[in-house]
């Protein structure tokens, strides 16, 4: 019984180390956006992977999380992405890497804010924050 309790508190442990990663990464996601979305650069495949790129080598990042957990949030190859000056579109799909999406939240958001604070008049907005 003793091993079945360790058990099931070594995964809570872990899941609870998970989402610590999870929020960690989805505020440095949001700081590098930010950066972008204040300069009015639309979100392009090329910008979406220097984005992932520069957060998952952020140092802070590494230094808080073990090499296992980083693993975590890497891509996997097997998932390949447009490298182009394209806008971004996932189309239907919801099955995005951690870093993709917390992206395009980011850049969904800055949109809807930016939608509201628009005055009404007939000026005309692109469908979504990332260009698709």
């Amino acid at each position: 019984m003793n091993e079945l309790t360790s058990h099931h508190a070594d995964q809570g442990l872990a899941a609870l180390r998970f989402q610590a990663a999870a929020r960690d990464l989805e505020h440095i996601v949001r700081s590098v956006a930010a950066r972008y979305i204040v300069q009015q650069v639309p979100l392009t495949w090329r910008l979406l992977h220097a984005i992932e790129a520069e957060a998952l080598a952020d140092l802070g990042f590494a230094g808080r999380h073990d090499a296992l957990m980083l693993g975590l949030f890497q891509r996997p190859s097997a998932l390949p992405y447009p490298e182009t000056d394209e806008p971004v579109d996932f189309g239907a799909s919801n099955a995005l890497p951690a870093v993709f999406a917390f992206a395009v939240c980011v850049y969904e958001e800055a949109h809807r804010r930016a939608a509201q604070a628009a005055p009404t008049r007939g000026t005309p907005r692109r469908a979504r924050a990332w260009g698709g």
